[in-house]
């Protein structure tokens, strides 16, 4: 699941609907812009600058950045899964969601385990005797994820977890381990832990 895809994918139908209606240049390149996480949490899970990018080709059409927002913004609070959407500063959207999206994500990870995303579980887990320093970093900062998403799943703290899971997908990446294998890691420590072993 890509929230970030698939939210995309839904602005770009909503822009589709608006070039249809002569609201939108035909020319319009669909590809500018972006859905990503707010830069401040309190603003929401995603946040998209669609409406800020597109501005030149608002005002040539006889509206504006603001107003196309707020119209994009009204549409996405149609969606079944958006708790909000409101157009903010000079053009942005955020999204929050409802709570049953990361609901469904989670259940998604749990459930499947080792087998969450694509393929075979990788090779590229070790064991404990097999690890070097690098490896040792990597299982701290694994160790770390599980602290922190497991204190926020027994507070049903979804958006946090699903943010420090993020973080933790991030680290890995940087450290040019791919996320797949990441969430392998955080799944297999997740399914270790306290609450699953009572379980």
């Amino acid at each position: 699941m890509n929230i970030f895809a698939d939210f995309q994918s839904r602005i770009t139908m909503l822009l589709e609907k608006r070039i249809a209606g002569g609201e939108l240049p035909r020319s319009l390149d669909l590809g500018r812009f972006v859905v990503e996480p707010p830069r401040d949490s309190a603003h929401g899970d995603l946040s998209t600058n669609a409406a800020m990018v597109y501005a030149r080709e608002a005002k040539e059409a006889g509206s504006n950045p603001r107003a196309l927002a707020a119209s994009l913004a009204l549409d996405l609070t149609r969606e079944p899964d958006v708790l909000s959407a409101e157009a903010a500063g000079p053009g942005f959207i955020n999204i929050v969601l409802k709570p049953e999206v990361y609901h469904r994500g989670l259940s998604a990870i749990l459930t499947q385990r080792v087998r969450f995303g694509a393929g075979a579980p990788s090779a590229e887990l070790t064991t404990p005797a097999d690890r070097t320093g690098e490896d040792l970093t990597l299982a701290r900062k694994t160790h770390w994820a599980i602290d922190k998403v497991g204190g926020d799943l027994r507070r049903f703290a979804f958006n946090t977890a699903i943010a420090k899971m993020m973080e933790f997908t991030n680290y890995f990446t940087k450290c040019g381990v791919r996320p797949r294998v990441a969430m392998e890691r955080l799944v297999l420590l997740l399914k270790r832990s306290p609450e699953q072993e009572a379980a």
